[in-house]
């Protein structure tokens, strides 16, 4: 454990409890990955667009079809 890093984050939040600390710093680490998890996502449809043609088709033509029937 960074020793300096505790120190702070004690100043920050007086009066929090160790355990509230890192509860907290738990709580921004997850919600940043989960971020990243999304912006990952969104990279991959950047690098292939509803447009472009797969096994199944392509997604852009989908609420055309459905709408068709």
């Amino acid at each position: 454990m960074d020793a300096e890093l505790l120190s702070s984050a004690r100043h920050v939040r007086a009066g929090s409890t160790d355990a509230a600390l890192i509860d907290e710093a738990l709580a921004v680490l997850l919600a940043r990955h989960r971020s990243a998890e999304f912006d990952a996502g969104y990279a991959t449809d950047d690098e292939h667009p509803a447009e472009e043609p797969d096994e199944w088709g392509d997604l852009a033509s989908w609420p055309r079809a459905a709408g068709a029937t």
